[in-house]
């Protein structure tokens, strides 16, 4: 299976047109529907990893400003056990930060909290 990062942002971007939909905002539903339709047979399988002594492994990155509306970053991360992952976030976040080290830091932070938490 490949995986689609595009389609990952493109439902994020689209949720932020609910209010004001416009057609070419209607041709993307669209075309993500579609997608999800011809992938619905997919599905993820957990196994152990024994080459690993943590139980998490945790990834963040954002995307300093790339909002250009809002200059807003967008951060996200994602959680595994083992090779697979068990929770995932992206989202715009609520601040502009300053610099990209401190995006980089605040989606850091939002990863830690989320394997403190599980």
């Amino acid at each position: 299976m490949t995986t689609r990062p595009d389609i990952v942002y493109v439902a994020g971007a689209l949720a932020r047109f609910g209010s004001n939909p416009r057609i070419a905002h209607w041709n993307t539903v669209k075309h993500l529907l579609r997608y999800l339709q011809g992938t619905a047979s997919y599905a993820l399988t957990y196994s152990l990893d024994n080459t690993s002594k943590e139980p998490f492994t945790a990834f963040s990155d954002t995307n300093h400003s790339g909002c250009k509306d809002h200059r807003r970053l967008t951060g996200g991360y994602i959680i595994k056990i083992g090779s697979r992952a068990v929770s995932w976030s992206s989202k715009l976040q609520g601040i502009v930060a300053l610099s990209s080290t401190e995006a980089e830091y605040l989606a850091a932070v939002e990863a830690g909290k989320e394997v403190c938490w599980m």
